[in-house]
């Protein structure tokens, strides 16, 4: 286990026009200088992420079943990570159905790994989105970091691709720091023993 740790960065909004991709991008800028991640970043507005799934789900098919063959990038960034990086706006106090469909067609891919949270958004900075999320990944048995990265009135605090407030990069690299100490122990766990699920 000497090789880095693997982050994938997922761009959660597919809306058109949407800020995720500029957030994204920023996030990975600093995860590499960050230095401990191999960075990979994944926008679920390239992946075929269908909203009707199978009548069996996957907790009960042994973790897999079929998935349409424009997911198999996708599931296999997921089986590969030990952390990600979720970054999503809000809308109407929650994150984006596409973002629901990409995790409920997986299970086991987020099992006993880390996970961070960008938000984006209005006053609240994408903050209850991020609740949201937190409550149902948690159920399907990942470490949330307590520590995220919100961004509020974003259409006024970013210019050039980067936020305006000088102690942005202060606060990923807090992120990063916490992330990068539960992806390293949660990869070890799970090499030591199987996360029985």
């Amino acid at each position: 286990m000497d090789n880095k740790p693997k982050l994938v960065i997922i761009v959660g909004s597919v809306r058109e026009g949407r800020f995720g991709p500029t957030v994204a991008s920023w996030v990975a800028e600093q995860a590499l200088t960050h230095g401990v991640f191999d960075v990979a970043v994944v926008d679920l507005a390239d992946i075929d992420v269908p909203s009707v799934l199978p009548a069996v789900s996957p907790k009960h098919a042994g973790g897999n079943y079929p998935r349409p063959a424009g997911m198999a990038p996708f599931t296999a960034h997921l089986d590969d990570a030990d952390a990600f990086i979720i970054v999503t706006p809000e809308y109407n106090h929650s994150y984006p159905a596409s973002l629901k469909a990409a995790i409920d067609w997986h299970f086991t891919q987020w099992a006993a790994k880390a996970v961070a949270f960008v938000s984006y958004g209005g006053a609240a900075g994408g903050r209850h989105a991020v609740l949201h999320l937190e409550n149902v990944l948690t159920e399907l048995h990942a470490v949330t970091i307590r520590d995220g990265l919100a961004f509020p009135n974003h259409f006024t605090t970013w210019q050039d691709g980067r936020p305006l407030a000088p102690d942005s990069s202060d606060y990923a690299g807090t992120l990063l720091d916490l992330l990068a100490w539960w992806a390293t122990a949660l990869r070890s766990a799970r090499h030591a023993a199987p996360f029985p699920a």
